[in-house]
Formats: C-alpha cells, sequence, structure tokens
C-alpha cells in the first residue's frame, strides 16, 4: 500500500495485457521524446506482453481505484521495464513498484537505462542503484547509448 492507502501493488495477470501495453505506449511517448515513433500499434503491443511479457518474467501492477497505473516487469534479476501512466509520475507509485521488485530480488537488481533518460538515471539513483558499464547503444534495438545500473541488498536506498 503506498501512503495515501490508495495504490496497491499485486501480480499481473493475463486480463491486464491491454493496460499494460496501453501504459507501456504512453510512457514512452511521453517521458522518451527521443526515441523514433512507435511502429507497432496497441495491439501488436498487446500480444507481445501477452506472448512474452507474461510468458517471461514476473510482472507486478500498480492498482488505484480499480485502475492499473503502473507496471514492472522482472526477468531473473533484471529490471527489464518500469512503466507508469504519465499523469501518475512522481506520486510514489513508481517507488512501490521498484521496492517489490526488491523484495523479490534478494541478491540485487540490475537494468539497463538510455543515457538520455535523465529522469530515469536519477530516480534509480535516489533508490541506491549505481553505474556498472555505459555503452554505445550497440546492445539495444534503439541504437542509443545506455547504461547498466544495479543495486545491492545493504546499498543505500
Amino acid at each position: 500500500m503506498s501512503d495515501d492507502g490508495k495504490t496497491r501493488i499485486r501480480f499481473a495477470e493475463e486480463a491486464d495485457a491491454a493496460v499494460i501495453a496501453r501504459i507501456h505506449m504512453a510512457s514512452r511517448s511521453a517521458t522518451m521524446p527521443y526515441l523514433p515513433p512507435q511502429k507497432r500499434n496497441h495491439e501488436q503491443v498487446t500480444r507481445w506482453v501477452q506472448d512474452v511479457l507474461l510468458k517471461q518474467c514476473r510482472i507486478w501492477v500498480a492498482v488505484r481505484d480499480a485502475e492499473v497505473t503502473g507496471y514492472a516487469a522482472l526477468h531473473g534479476d533484471t529490471l527489464e521495464h518500469l512503466y507508469l501512466r504519465p499523469d501518475v509520475r512522481r506520486q510514489g507509485v513508481g517507488t512501490l513498484l521498484l521496492d517489490e521488485v526488491r523484495r523479490h530480488s534478494p541478491d540485487g537488481v540490475s537494468l539497463h537505462v538510455f543515457q538520455q533518460n535523465t529522469d530515469a538515471r536519477a530516480f534509480y539513483e535516489r533508490h541506491g542503484f549505481t553505474v556498472l558499464d555505459t555503452n554505445d547503444g550497440d546492445r539495444n534495438m534503439e541504437n542509443l547509448p545506455d547504461m547498466t545500473l544495479r543495486w545491492t541488498p545493504g546499498s543505500a536506498r
């Protein structure tokens, strides 16, 4: 539960796929305007959530007033995705999702973030993540410079 008592975190279900896809698309568009325009439509992204994310990752959703407002996807010890509806950013929802991911990651969590994504980098650094490496973009499909961050239990929050 969040401090306001309105947001709870639960495991994602198949029925959440369409809203997860909507959040994924809206968040990327709003927070990463430097990315190329999306080539996939909502139906295609929903299929990706159903066929890939829900099968390969542990996914949690944040729910407020019966509406899913964000999601986090963990694959092994890698946080693959943490996206929020743009209208709920900076309200503690991302922290709730990240805390849930960390609870299920006793040995720590790694993630990749675009170097240009200064808001996300600041968020993760505030939560104790440190930079492990940087890359010129040859390991991501967007071909944008990124970095690997890592949090380990006992490090600063």
